[in-house]
């Protein structure tokens, strides 16, 4: 037989490993940091304190326009002459809705208050009563709210003509008018008593 002929020398054998030494754990974590935000980034974000008090003066007069009713400033939902037709009706009256605020800082109170004995002997509470009454009041709120809405329907279908009314007047009317006068937003434009036409 014929021997086979075996190099042994270092440049024939394959090479073993990556080739480089394997780094350590801190060269790995210094090799994946990177900022959260990047510099460009960083710079814009950055307002000078001009920007600041202008962008802040903006917002005021945002602010101050939209609770004076000024339609530059307003959602899409508060605007138009039918929104604002609405608004004032519903300020220029008393109603019963409004009053919802104070009644529940009373069932609140009414809450701490003990029980309290009938003249029969029986055992009733005070909390009940008020609750009761509470239930009551928001009945006749909501019965006065259909009861205005009926009545915006027909002044409006008079001054704006049966097909030109959009849609969800009542339902704004009636929102508007179970607010808290003073916390209605935008303010109130007319006095109570005033007529609205």
């Amino acid at each position: 037989m014929r021997g086979t002929v075996v190099n042994d020398s270092p440049e024939s054998m394959p090479s073993v490993g990556k080739g480089h030494a394997t780094p350590s754990r801190k060269e790995r974590e210094a090799a994946n940091k990177r900022p959260l935000v990047a510099p460009r980034s960083v710079k814009k974000a950055k307002l000078t304190r001009e920007e600041k008090n202008k962008r802040a003066a903006d917002r005021m007069t945002a602010r101050q326009g939209f609770e004076a009713g000024d339609e530059r400033y307003l959602p899409a939902r508060d605007k138009g002459a039918q929104r604002k037709f609405v608004r004032d009706f519903v300020d220029a009256r008393y109603t019963v809705g409004e009053f919802m605020i104070p009644l529940m800082f009373a069932v609140i109170i009414a809450t701490f208050l003990p029980q309290y004995s009938a003249t029969d002997g029986s055992q009733i509470g005070l909390q009940m009563t008020v609750i009761i009454a509470m239930y009551g009041f928001f009945l006749i709120a909501v019965f006065d709210a259909l009861i205005l809405g009926r009545k915006l329907l027909k002044v409006m279908v008079v001054k704006f003509g049966d097909t030109r009314i959009e849609k969800g007047h009542r339902w704004y009317a009636a929102t508007r008018a179970f607010q808290f006068r003073p916390l209605r937003v935008p303010k109130p434009q007319v006095v109570r008593g005033q007529k609205v036409s």
